[in-house]
């Protein structure tokens, strides 16, 4: 018994080939011809947005890290008691030019009192500055970029070169700004604080 025309040239006739009892375009989908991509069940799964606009953005840096949390509340003390300090310095320089003012034990006391009054607001003016600049660091933390990274481990850097001169001065409440300041550096410098600083640059 013959099926088809063995003379045709497109191949065998349908349902030539099958197994016994299978029907055809059931079972299993069959294979899509070359230069033509294999269709799949359901929708492709949508990548990865990332909440700042990027898509495919780490996870991991969506969230602020917690090393960099624990650093901002640093910031924020040291800057508030700097302020505090330096605004205390200031008013002690008055006092004391005041003081000086109305001794009479020594001479010259306007050019005296000058002086102490100059130093006392010098160093009152640097202290709020400084403790300006960790609050400013501090509030950025959440929003900046990596200027704020490599500026908080600046301020770290100068905090623990100042601690240590006042260590070596006698001073052992130093201690407790060094070990701060040391921790700024440590959390700023970590690979997940670049990571959070850097995160608008990783988008695409």
């Amino acid at each position: 018994m013959s099926f088809g025309d063995p003379n045709n040239p497109y191949g065998q006739p349908q349902g030539q080939g099958q197994q016994p009892g299978q029907q055809p375009g059931y079972g299993y989908p069959q294979q899509a011809p070359q230069g033509v991509p294999q269709q799949g069940y359901g929708y492709p799964a949508a990548p990865p947005v990332s909440p700042y606009g990027g898509v495919g953005y780490p996870a991991a840096a969506m969230v602020m890290p917690g090393g960099v949390k624990a650093a901002r509340v640093i910031l924020w003390i040291l800057g508030g008691l700097q302020v505090l300090i330096g605004i205390i310095m200031a008013l002690a320089g008055g006092w004391f030019a005041d003081q000086l003012s109305n001794s009479s034990e020594f001479e010259n006391t306007d050019g005296a009192a000058a002086a102490v009054t100059g130093v006392f607001v010098v160093f009152g003016i640097i202290f709020v500055a400084f403790g300006v600049w960790a609050i400013m660091m501090a509030v950025k933390s959440a929003t900046g970029g990596n200027g704020i990274r490599i500026s908080a481990i600046v301020y770290g850097s100068l905090s623990t070169l100042g601690s240590l001169v006042n260590l070596l001065g006698g001073n052992v409440f130093a201690l407790v700004s060094l070990a701060l300041g040391i921790l700024i550096i440590v959390f700023y410098a970590k690979s997940d604080a670049s990571a959070w600083f850097n995160r608008n640059k990783q988008q695409y």
